[in-house]
C-alpha cells in the first residue's frame, strides 16, 4: 500500500514517516459495496479499518449512533483489546477501506517494537480524546 494513502487518514498521519512506511507494509486495501456489513456488534474483533472513500452508518442495539466518512477509523478497539465489537457498521455507499489485522499489529510489535508501540499509543490517544 502506498504511504500516501495512509497520510490521508488522520490517525496514521500522526505517525512518523518511517513508522508509517513500515505500517503500510501490513495494511490491505479493500473495496466494498453499498449495504455491506463491515463489522457486527457482538462479533469477535480481529481488525480495524480506516475509510479512504465512501460512507458508513454505525448502529448500537439497532439505533443510529453516527455516520462515518473518509478519514474516519472504526474497529480500533479490537486492535487494542481483541474483544467483541461494540457496534455494527454498514456501508451506505461503495467504499474503499484500509484494513489492519490484529496479527499484523502483533507482528509489527515483535519485528519492529517501536512501530507497533507507536501505533498502539496513537490509537489509544485517539480513543481517549
Amino acid at each position: 500500500m502506498p504511504d500516501a494513502t495512509l497520510e490521508k487518514i488522520p490517525l496514521f498521519a500522526q505517525l512518523p514517516a518511517e513508522r508509517r512506511h513500515q505500517l503500510a507494509g501490513v495494511c490491505s486495501q479493500i473495496d466494498v459495496e453499498t449495504g455491506a456489513t463491515l463489522i457486527q456488534e457482538g462479533d469477535f474483533g480481529y481488525s480495524m479499518f480506516a475509510i479512504v472513500d465512501g460512507t458508513a452508518e454505525v448502529t448500537q442495539d439497532g439505533r443510529h449512533v453516527r455516520r462515518l466518512a473518509p478519514g474516519d477509523v472504526f474497529g480500533e478497539i479490537a486492535v487494542l483489546s481483541g474483544g467483541r465489537r461494540t457496534a455494527t457498521v454498514v456501508a451506505t455507499t461503495p467504499m474503499t477501506l484500509i484494513a489492519v489485522l490484529n496479527r499484523d499489529v502483533w507482528r509489527l510489535e515483535r519485528d519492529a517494537p517501536d512501530v507497533g508501540a507507536s501505533l498502539r499509543k496513537t490509537i489509544a490517544d485517539c480513543i481517549t480524546s
